[in-house]
């Protein structure tokens, strides 16, 4: 596939080394979390870069929302009336007018001079898509174990991207670029939430931009005890219908089956998981839309890597 470029932001004027820098609207959703949403709104707030930040309310009470209008930092709300998952991302990152875009949780955020980074390697960097970040987690800041699963990415490096490349990130610790966000068309409807990752790195990969990770930006993340119900059953469900939806049918078929042996072995969520890959599988079959060769060739580097992972790449 030709890759046409865009006018880069490298013809924009210089920005200070310190300071505010407007090149940055910090995106994040929540749902029945204000205290968790104004630390990160604090957090944001004491960056140096100063981000425009818009939060998206995914159905929360009113309370959450009367605790974001409160805050004193400059903040947008967004209140679409219903919980959208990260399909929240996609509507805040319309809503932005700079031309980057870094994701937060309500339990996650930027440490100071990360988004200033990214700007300037998204700036220096025109094909660039995505950055994955490092990720510190809970109070005494352990890393991620996706850090070292993207560090090991087997892929190649590419000569005008920076980090290394991989087809897989953490939704709450990355930076996009929003022209090439809006045109890949963002997350995937049919996922709603829960690992919905890969097929925007598969997606934003097929159509020419690099997806990369980039160890030295870090983001914070500090999830509550015991995190919330279900994530599990929807990451495996996800999984299976990212494979249907971008991979060849032995690939997504021999994941179904995989998820079908662990529902009859009576695994904890396989069932459930199972039940609604099957009543999403007619959408996934009708938006199915297989991946070029070259993409392809880079996700089976990765299932080799990692096969117990069940296709679900790095």
């Amino acid at each position: 596939m030709t890759f046409v470029a865009h006018q880069s932001a490298l013809d924009a004027p210089p920005v200070p080394a310190d300071g505010p820098d407007g090149r940055v609207t910090v995106a994040v959703i929540t749902r029945d979390r204000p205290a968790s949403v104004l630390r990160t709104l604090d957090a944001l707030a004491a960056l140096p870069e100063r981000p425009h930040v818009i939060v998206v309310d995914n159905g929360s009470d009113d309370a959450t929302c009367a605790a974001v209008h409160r805050h004193p930092a400059a903040v947008r709300l967004l209140r679409p009336h219903e919980n959208t998952g990260a399909l929240g991302r996609n509507l805040a990152v319309r809503h932005a007018d700079t031309p980057y875009v870094a994701f937060s949780d309500d339990d996650s955020w930027w440490t100071p001079g990360a988004l200033r980074q990214a700007a300037d390697l998204l700036d220096a960097h025109p094909r660039l898509g995505l950055l994955a970040a490092r990720t510190l987690v809970g109070p005494d800041r352990a890393e991620d174990p996706l850090n070292a699963v993207l560090a090991a990415s087997p892929l190649p490096d590419e000569p005008d991207l920076p980090g290394r490349p991989v087809l897989g990130f953490l939704g709450c610790a990355c930076v996009v670029r929003r022209d090439a966000f809006l045109k890949t068309g963002g997350y995937h409807p049919l996922l709603f939430f829960g690992g919905e990752e890969t097929l925007l790195a598969y997606d934003m990969t097929a159509a020419g931009w690099g997806v990369t990770y980039e160890p030295s930006l870090t983001a914070r993340h500090l999830p509550e005890p015991g995190g919330r119900d279900g994530r599990s059953h929807l990451v495996r469900r996800n999984a299976v219908l990212t494979l249907w939806l971008r991979r060849p049918l032995p690939v997504a078929l021999r994941a179904s089956a995989r998820l079908a042996a662990s529902a009859v072995a009576g695994e904890p969520g396989a069932r459930r998981a199972l039940r609604e890959v099957l009543e999403r599988w007619p959408a996934a079959v009708a938006r199915r839309r297989c991946l070029p060769t070259s993409v392809e060739h880079a996700a089976r580097l990765l299932d080799a890597d990692t096969p117990e992972r069940g296709g679900r790449p790095s």
